[in-house]
């Protein structure tokens, strides 16, 4: 990657900031867009956790991750503290690798 590229990328996200706030204004969004923007957020960062949770560089890789994920989404789903939920994803993580490996 070259410094002008990296400067026009940022360039071009500075402006579609700007656009917004021209575009938009003071005006109050639609309440239906909203709610959608509200859950971009949440949307994304599921996608991210999937994403380094299944597959290691370009390939699909299925493994004690998975594991520690799964009991981690259960804690949270139970509302339990988030360190809770942190240490139980993490233990069964390393209880998976030991039996596993």
């Amino acid at each position: 990657m070259t410094w002008s590229l990296i400067l026009t990328i940022a360039a071009g996200a500075y402006a579609f900031k700007v656009l917004g706030l021209v575009v938009v204004g003071d005006r109050p969004l639609p309440a239906a867009l909203e709610r959608c923007l509200a859950l971009i957020p949440a949307a994304v960062i599921a996608a991210i956790v999937a994403k380094d949770t299944l597959s290691v560089g370009q390939h699909l890789q299925v493994d004690a991750r998975l594991a520690g994920v799964t009991v981690a989404i259960v804690a949270a789903w139970r509302k339990m503290p988030v360190i809770v939920v942190i240490i139980a994803g993490a233990a069964t993580t390393a209880i998976v690798r030991q039996i596993a490996g």
